[in-house]
């Protein structure tokens, strides 16, 4: 270290003083780096190692086809099954991708990908849009809605913006390293970007995979974009989409591309001679022209954006790209069964792709609606594969569950079961002071088992890594009889299938009302809670009816309520300019709010019908003929971390029937096709709602056949 006497007394004083140093001490202090890289505050090297544990929440295998619709006698036929039995199966992951990534990367779950030849490539389309706000249009009959993104989205994304580009580039610093990690040494990573942060994200890319190791710049040109010359620049057209190899000596796939030309071309016909490429000839010395119909794909793209007007493609999804252009990427850089990645999937366009294109694949995306969105669109894609008799895979769809909230609460996953569970007690008050001040209720310790009063209502809080059971609401009903309480409000994560109409019901007749709220992830982003922006939905009231006739069954939806509220409508309507309308949710119903040019405001309830909140229902006619089983990362009693296999407790949701909404076909099937069993007795089917906004409910019902 070269420093002179008074340079260290004065490092010294500014420490005694508790001073930052001053500038000229960095490159003293600290080692030089071994290359240029970009520098932000705050900046380390450091990333999350946690390993949690997936949660398997569906398996979705054989799907029904479109000539399965049920018209007629309901037992015509009973599905015929061609399910996958082996091999890799494709994986659609809800949750904060930082968390995805690690426990990937670091857990059991990577022997798997390995065995599966490893991850060959990641293509990811992070948000890069400065103010966008990830809001999603949702039909409603003949309008349109426009769903707010949850807190989580907005806290993860535009808060992330707002706050500075520094902590933009902290958060792809993580992901990016944790990429570059988990990819196969022959393994490729496309970025797509645009001129907000591709000069930075470029340094970041430099730095984590090694600029001998940059392969492309592509640019995207959308020539189909309704130019805008109002901003006083000319008018942008263009995406960047950084390409880098994970080590460009190994073998890493690259497949050249060619395109049609508009008007075939002529061109000199080349020969290698001696070495040097030189013009060929005819037998005379006439130079040889051939015609070419083609063109090679260089990187420039010119590829038409999505139209509004599209609705054999477009979802009206925010950021959502067009299939060719990751047709291009897929087809270039992977081979037939390799697997692909899409850790920022959005609306599935990266995993539709891949999955027509015969490749493996991941997502994973933070948002409900966007892990909905996929679902719906990759089974479309089965059903197309499927009637052309074409292969595909069957895909699961996963969480972190209980596991990413302890991790949330500050309880250590790896720990053993017991000391875990030690651990939960001592943070329990952490935890109950957690859900109860995003509820804006007080604390009791006097009234067990209630945890919190929120005026005259009494607050019961489910715990954080079960569910909320039928015996815990009895008895919470029993004590407010004793306290002389008439209301009870219980807030849970999840909570017993079936529970909630029983419960209800049972209270009811006991002079107690009950109301079932669901905990939403965004009672552990502090400053959701410190705004106010937390909301607890109660919970969906579903309801259906069984039809059986000797070994089989049907199921038909007879009832489906929600209670969310996305605006107050009385104070939009005072806020709307003489002349405006707009669409929003209050009340548990989707209103239009119009206010004419006098001013005077009306209202139109546009979901005339349960129905209407409906958006997917699937059937699982067996639902306990497959329990949950997870890989858990522990250590032993020697200290020594070892990987165990256990039962959660729950059942993997089988999706055996669908049926769905979609921009082309607006209709509904309300009864399922039949499903025939193998031998008589009692089963258990499981009927699973997902409404407008991607949230879904699960009803269990016991049937004898």
């Amino acid at each position: 270290m070269d420093m002179t006497e008074s340079e260290k007394a004065e490092v010294k004083a500014c420490l005694d003083r508790g001073e930052p140093l001053p500038e000229k001490f960095r490159w003293k202090l600290f080692a030089q780096p071994r290359e240029t890289e970009l520098i932000w505050p705050g900046k380390t090297g450091e990333v999350t190692n946690v390993v949690l544990p997936f949660q398997v929440i569906e398996h979705v295998d054989e799907p029904r086809v479109e000539s399965e619709a049920t018209t007629g006698d309901l037992f015509a036929a009973g599905q015929k099954s061609g399910r996958q039995s082996a091999g890799w199966t494709n994986k659609l992951i809800w949750g904060d991708n930082k968390l995805v990534l690690s426990s990937l990367k670091n857990g059991p779950l990577r022997r798997e990908i390995e065995a599966a030849g490893g991850l060959k490539l990641v293509y990811i389309d992070p948000p890069f849009d400065v103010g966008a706000d990830f809001s999603v249009d949702v039909e409603v009959g003949d309008e349109i809605l426009e769903k707010e993104p949850s807190v989580v989205e907005q806290f993860a994304y535009n808060d992330t913006w707002r706050r500075s580009p520094d902590s933009y580039l902290a958060m792809m610093y993580e992901r990016l390293s944790h990429i570059h990690s988990l990819l196969a040494r022959n393994g490729s990573l496309f970025l797509h970007c645009d001129w907000h942060m591709s000069g930075l994200l470029r340094s970041v890319l430099d730095e984590i995979f090694g600029r001998p190791n940059f392969r492309n710049e592509i640019y995207w040109y959308y020539y189909n974009k309704m130019p805008d010359t109002r901003k006083g620049v000319f008018p942008r057209a263009t995406d960047t989409i950084f390409w880098y190899a994970k080590d460009r000596e190994a073998d890493y796939a690259f497949e050249p591309l060619t395109e049609p030309r508009e008007k075939s071309v002529k061109q000199l016909a080349r020969v290698k001679v001696g070495g040097k490429m030189i013009n060929a000839r005819d037998d005379e010395g006439n130079v040889i022209y051939n015609e070419r119909t083609e063109r090679v794909v260089d990187n420039v793209w010119r590829l038409s954006m999505l139209q509004p007007a599209d609705r054999t493609e477009n979802l009206f999804y925010a950021t959502q790209k067009p299939e060719h252009l990751l047709q291009r990427t897929i087809t270039a850089c992977s081979g037939r069964g390799d697997l692909v990645a899409d850790f920022f999937c959005g609306s599935g366009t990266t995993l539709a792709v891949a999955e027509k294109l015969g490749r493996k694949w991941i997502g994973c995306d933070l948002g409900r609606f966007a892990i909905h969105t996929s679902r719906k669109r990759l089974i479309g894609v089965q059903r197309e594969l499927k009637k052309e008799n074409k292969p595909y895979r069957a895909f699961e769809i996963l969480n972190l569950g209980k596991y990413e909230r302890q991790y949330f609460a500050g309880i250590d996953p790896t720990l053993p079961e017991e000391q875990r569970r030690v651990l939960s007690i001592q943070k329990e008050e952490h935890y109950v002071g957690l859900i109860l001040a995003a509820y804006k209720a007080e604390r009791v310790f006097q009234s067990p088992p209630f945890h919190g009063r929120k005026g005259a209502v009494f607050v019961f809080v489910g715990p954080i890594d079960a569910p909320v059971t039928g015996y815990a609401i009895a008895e919470a009903v029993e004590a407010a009889k004793k306290l002389g309480a008439t209301q009870v409000d219980v807030l849970g994560f999840e909570f017993e299938m079936g529970l909630i109409p029983r419960a209800a019901e049972e209270a009811r007749a006991k002079g107690v009302r009950i109301a079932v709220r669901n905990i939403p992830k965004d009672v552990f982003d502090k400053r959701a809670v410190d705004k106010g922006q937390v909301i607890f939905y109660d919970v969906a009231y579903l309801d259906v009816k069984m039809k059986v006739k000797g070994r089989e069954a049907a199921v038909t939806l007879s009832d489906f309520a929600v209670s969310y509220r996305q605006e107050d409508a009385d104070m939009l309507a005072g806020e709307m300019r003489p002349g405006a309308s707009k669409v929003t949710v209050d009340g548990g119903q989707v209103v239009k709010i119009t206010k004419d040019k006098k001013g005077i405001v009306s209202r139109e309830v546009l979901t005339k019908q349960w129905t209407d909140w409906i958006d997917y229902w699937s059937v699982d006619f067996d639902y306990h003929s497959k329990q949950e089983i997870i890989v858990v990362t522990a250590a032993d009693a020697s200290g020594k971390m070892v990987n165990r296999r256990q039962w959660t407790g729950g059942y993997i949701f089988e999706n055996e029937w669908q049926s769905f909404r979609t921009r082309r076909d607006r209709k509904l099937e309300l009864t399922s096709a039949a499903h025939e069993y193998p031998a008589k007795g009692h089963y258990h089917i499981a009927v699973k709602v997902i409404d407008i906004f991607g949230n879904d409910t699960t009803k269990v019902v016991e049937v004898a056949v």
